[in-house]
């Protein structure tokens, strides 16, 4: 049906049906085809078509909303007309609806069947003048750069938006037009002022302008980057052609070629055979220049620079390895009996797999990390070093899967290509100080690599296929044995190695440090010697310390002072290095002995205790004033040792039997342990706080040559401890003679060197009435009264 304009119905109703439009805008003299669905409103058109067809338009302020109410809608609008219905098979309507004039809502009047309300015409205000005709020009010009640049625009707008004089209507062709939001159509619709609206619309459009400019731009950017990889793609086609023509291979190709012929050479297991075919058959249907190529490429070169089913053959003589191990390392009988063991099994039985994981225990500088390096020399096997110091990423041991970007296999799969062999030799080191975070916990990880039952299909996340690490000889390091998980330590074997005696020292000095350091320093031997007397001096006068480490720095500034008088020419013979030159060479001595000095009073004990670099010995200070029978303990002790301290107090006040009634009443106690800055803890000092006491109420002194260690129960009874033969090297550095130890320790003897038990005696006690008879010097020596 259509309306021609004589059938128009001329002027405005007072009252007329309202159409509520969702997410559309309807600007005066435009047509506009609308779709209308819901009930009421295909009622209203239907009524009004019987009727003079007219209607107002009305935008939604909720487009979700499918029956909108008055409070819902716009008060400005546009009345229309309804020049063509055409009806759907879905039973909605499709109409075209001649826009007329702007109006506003002045009351509504119904709301059923569908909404009517009164309503007044809203005219627009024009002020004629040369600010409104620029406007206009400019709004013309820059719609007519959008028409170019857009293509939903059509070039026929063009010519109606230049034809267009009348300001009001040029504004409202272009608003129509333009895809911009409906809060920005509604607010042009309800500007009266057409200067105003005509500014309004300069915004909008100027924005759009850059829009469409960036638009252009990065489709420009798109159709360049399209066209250099179309052109690649052809200059790559045509020089593989060129090859072909001069008999030479693609390089891609080559290197496909290259990759397949390592992988066939290699012995691989069937399950990581199929993926590696797999993933070059991924490769070879890639471009080049695709980011999964080199992924891919990268992945295949560490499954064939692995050692599959490569193993070097072990040297199972026993005197070799007996000899080797003689060479580079001193005493030690224990740890070499362990490794001539193992060496023995393989040599009976070749085929025996699981051999446990062997850990080196012991203060820093004993040679726990050179030793991993002779058992690999001894039996033939390549070395390979792994720190796990401070290892905190559970991905450092089980490598990242290749979804991350720059993923590499983890230090296990890494030392392993480098050894270039299936059975090396591993050495992590300083396994005890493996940290956790948010990362993971690579001690966890650490569980499978060092469990021969499970090792043997040990998965990678970068290679995700099994790698059998059997083969592999693991030998971890550690200083102490209380930061490595349960779990962990369980599946290693415990080798404990302890300090070095003096007469241990001398000897790896003069075998294995002073002529390294002579050589180190540019220095010949008929240039210095080093006599006995001069080590023994720097090893007591210049170093406190259960390894050589230190030792050996010693010895390398000697060489250096030597060897800088020997450059000057001050020396032209050879430098005897005595005592006296030692002391010359390195200045005062920074250790002397302090035993007599410190125990001289009542109220001193010397004490003895371990720690992660080796044993240490403690003085235990008492001392008592007049007060009300307060315990008083300092030093930094930790919660244990202060229980210790307040055991051996009860202790001594029930059984100091020679001071007078009321005597702990009347006086404060003060039991302090010096080196204030470093935590203690323990038990270990029980005896000796009770000795320190019980000379101090007794006024009899502690023996200056006499250290003690054990736990004190509230009996009197002396438990047993830990750590006795580095406790035993302490008091052997600070001069001590004798050493008072728990009487159930003394199976521990037997592991100590011939040396040890000569130079120092060991008194073994079972209760704390025999310490205070071998500590305590016999007689009253002042009055405790």
């Amino acid at each position: 049906m259509s309306a021609t304009e004589d059938e128009l119905p001329q002027g405005l109703p007072d009252r007329l049906p309202v159409l509520p439009l969702r997410d559309t805008v309807t600007y005066p003299d435009t047509l506009t085809p609308l779709a209308v669905g819901q009930e009421r409103s295909i009622q209203l058109v239907n009524d009004v078509l019987a009727g003079d067809r007219m209607l107002v338009m009305l935008g939604s302020k909720d487009p979700d909303l499918d029956t909108p109410g008055p409070d819902q809608l716009h008060r400005i609008g546009v009345a229309g007309v309804v020049a063509r219905m055409l009806k759907v098979p879905d039973g909605s309507l499709r109409i075209l609806v001649q826009a007329g004039q702007r109006v506003q809502i002045d009351e509504w009047e119904g709301e059923e069947p569908y909404l009517v309300a009164k309503v007044s015409e809203l005219p627009d205000e024009v002020e004629e003048g040369p600010e409104l005709t620029a406007l206009m020009r400019n709004v013309q010009q820059t719609f007519t750069r959008i028409i170019d640049e857009v293509p939903y625009l059509p070039e026929e707008l063009q010519m109606a938006v230049a034809n267009v004089e009348e300001p009001s209507s040029l504004a409202h062709l272009i608003a129509g037009a333009l895809r911009i939001k409906v809060e920005e159509k509604q607010a042009l619709l309800e500007e009266v002022d057409v200067g105003k609206r005509l500014r309004m619309l300069s915004e909008t459009l100027a924005r759009e302008l850059d829009i469409v400019a960036i638009g252009s731009k990065i489709q420009n950017q798109v159709m360049s980057e399209m066209e250099s990889s179309q052109r690649e793609y052809v200059l790559r086609q045509q020089l593989k052609a060129i090859q072909e023509e001069l008999g030479e291979k693609d390089p891609a190709e080559a290197e496909i070629d290259d990759l397949r012929e390592q992988l066939s050479a290699l012995e691989l297991p069937e399950d990581v055979r199929k993926q590696a075919d797999r993933e070059l058959s991924r490769l070879e249907k890639l471009p080049q220049a695709a980011a999964e190529h080199g992924v891919i490429r990268t992945y295949l070169e560490w499954i064939a620079s692995l050692p599959w089913g490569k193993r070097t053959e072990d040297n199972l003589d026993l005197a070799h390895a007996r000899l080797v191990l003689d060479e580079d390392h001193y005493d030690i009988a224990k740890v070499k009996e362990r490794i001539l063991e193992f060496l023995a099994v393989r040599k009976l039985k070749p085929d025996a797999t699981g051999s446990s994981i062997m850990c080196f225990v012991g203060p820093p500088g004993v040679g726990k990390t050179s030793l991993g390096k002779s058992i690999a020399r001894a039996m033939g096997r390549t070395f390979e070093r792994i720190s796990a110091g401070g290892v905190r990423d559970e991905a450092e041991i089980r490598g990242h899967r290749r979804t991350y970007i720059g993923a590499m296999p983890g230090t296990i799969i890494r030392a392993l290509r480098d050894a270039g062999a299936a059975n090396p030799l591993f050495m992590i080191d300083e396994i005890d100080k493996m940290g956790a975070d948010y990362r993971g916990d690579p001690a966890s990880a650490m569980l499978e690599v060092l469990d021969p039952e499970q090792n043997a299909t040990f998965r990678d996340h970068y290679l995700d296929v099994p790698f059998d690490l059997s083969g592999v000889l693991f030998i971890t390091t550690a200083n102490t044995l209380d930061t490595i998980p349960g779990p962990l330590r369980d599946r290693m074997e415990i080798i404990q190695l302890s300090g070095y005696t003096e007469e241990e020292k001398l000897q790896i000095a003069k075998r294995y440090l002073v002529p390294r350091q002579i050589e180190r320093s540019g220095l010949k031997k008929s240039q210095v010697s080093f006599s006995d007397t001069g080590l023994k001096a720097i090893i007591s006068e210049y170093t406190r310390e259960a390894g050589v480490r230190g030792l050996e720095r010693e010895i390398a500034s000697v060489c250096r002072k030597v060897a800088l008088s020997v450059a000057e020419g001050t020396h032209a013979k050879k430098v005897a290095v005595s005592g006296p030159k030692v002391r010359e060479l390195l200045g005062r001595p920074r250790f002397q002995p302090e035993m007599k000095r410190r125990t001289r009073e009542p109220g001193v004990a010397t004490g003895l205790a371990w720690t992660p670099v080796g044993g240490d010995v403690l003085f235990v200070e008492a001392t008592a004033m007049p007060g009300k029978g307060r315990l008083t303990i300092t030093g930094q002790l930790g919660d244990v040792m202060k229980e210790s301290a307040q055991a051996a107090m009860s202790y001594v006040r029930g059984h100091a039997d020679a001071l007078p009634d009321g005597w702990f009443g009347e006086h404060d106690v003060h039991i302090h342990v010096p080196a204030g800055a470093i935590p203690k803890d323990g038990p270990s000092a029980g005896i000796t706080m009770a000795t320190a006491l019980m000379s101090l109420v007794s006024g009899r002194a502690v023996r200056d040559d006499v250290a003690m260690t054990g736990e004190l129960t509230l009996t009197g009874q002396v438990l047993p401890i830990g750590g006795l033969k580095e406790k035993a090297l302490a008091a052997q550095r600070a001069g001590v003679k004798r050493v008072l130890a728990p009487s159930r320790n003394e199976p521990d003897a037997e592991d100590f060197p011939d040396a040890l038990r000569e130079n120092l005696e060991f008194v073994w006690v079972s209760e704390i009435g025999d310490v205070f008879d071998a500590a305590l010097v016999r007689g009253m020596l002042a009055s405790k009264t």
